[in-house]
């Protein structure tokens, strides 16, 4: 048994990961921490003890897991705090502020032989996991293109925005997303290109970005922002031989903002209409287009990878040097913008 508590009660503690830790009989949520009770938004959960103490869960010593479920702001300072007490920690995303802080984390976990991590649960995300079933079928040939898009409609949000803080910028909060997919699945580029824009103009929020990872002759590009009207494909990918359209995101978090939860049995499951495309031409030179049944999604796998690491020793999934490398991309991505 897994034994774990929360620094956070929020949404990101109560729609993201306790109901996939929930589902789970090797996982134990013994407390969660909040600074102040009467900020509580969500339903108690019976058998879990909340607490405003902090030190009563860092010095737990029952707890061999915390995770770190606040504003990234404060991420550094809880995550060290955890290891100090000689806890492992998980930590949501973006993991740091600064690449200086994440490798100061990471060199104290190092020393005191623990683990921590960044929560990236978009890896499990349905398309993304369907793209790469796509790729390894071969059928698309030679790899020459990726574009992955996660686009809103939203002028209001950056409309009321009248200042460029670099760790809240659109880039650190959406980005750690989608490049840590295409970090996870092909690697270090050999290149980048970046694209981050402040359309409103400069001293108003980050609202746009596009992002060009270079591998070899392949491109994968991350683009991203607030204007637009009508969403592009959440992947188009492009072969030598065809290519795959995946319309439609992952529906998990769909499902949890509609408190549609995980014990059900099509939570996140795409039917039919969400299947992506993929046209090809086969040996023969014919021309094929068939649906893709979407693989189903599951973002409590991260708790899984973890789960083997503390308990059976195993490596991490999500390894410290993905995790920095998307922190270099993110500061890179905003250095320039004022």
């Amino acid at each position: 048994m897994l034994t774990i508590g929360y620094i956070g009660n929020g949404k990101s503690t109560n729609r993201y990961h306790l109901p996939f830790v929930l589902q789970r009989d090797n996982i134990n949520v013994k407390t969660i921490y909040r600074r102040n009770p009467a900020h509580d938004d969500w339903d108690k959960i019976a058998g879990v003890n909340y607490t405003s103490d902090l030190d009563e869960l860092l010095n737990d010593k029952d707890i061999q897991l915390i995770v770190v479920c606040t504003r990234h702001d404060s991420h550094y300072e809880y995550a060290k705090q955890v290891l100090e007490h000689n806890k492992n920690c998980l930590v949501e995303k973006p993991f740091m502020e600064t690449s200086e802080q994440a490798k100061e984390i990471f060199a104290l976990a190092k020393e005191k032989e623990l683990i921590v991590q960044s929560y990236q649960n978009r890896r499990f995300d349905s398309d993304f996991l369907t793209v790469q079933k796509v790729i390894e079928e071969g059928k698309l040939g030679e790899l020459l293109e990726v574009e992955m898009h996660y686009d809103y409609y939203r002028p209001h949000v950056p409309e009321s925005v009248h200042s460029f803080i670099p760790a809240f910028s659109f880039l650190y909060e959406h980005g750690c997303h989608t490049l840590d997919q295409v970090i996870s699945y092909f690697g270090k580029p050999d290149s980048t290109h970046y694209d981050v824009r402040q359309l409103l103009g400069p001293g108003r929020m980050n609202d746009y970005f596009d992002l060009d990872l270079y591998y070899g002759r392949l491109k994968v590009s991350v683009k991203s922002s607030y204007f637009r009207m009508k969403q592009r494909p959440s992947f188009v990918v492009y072969g030598t031989k065809g290519c795959f359209v995946k319309e439609t995101k992952d529906r998990q978090e769909e499902h949890l903002k509609l408190f549609y939860m995980p014990d059900n049995k099509d939570f996140g499951v795409d039917t039919l209409e969400y299947y992506g495309v993929l046209t090809y031409i086969d040996e023969e030179g014919t021309t094929h287009e068939e649906k893709v049944k979407s693989v189903n999604g599951d973002y409590g796998k991260v708790y899984d990878d973890l789960y083997e690491a503390i308990i059976n020793g195993e490596d991490k999934v999500i390894t410290d040097e993905q995790t920095l490398l998307q922190m270099e991309l993110l500061e890179t991505g905003v250095k320039n913008l004022k």
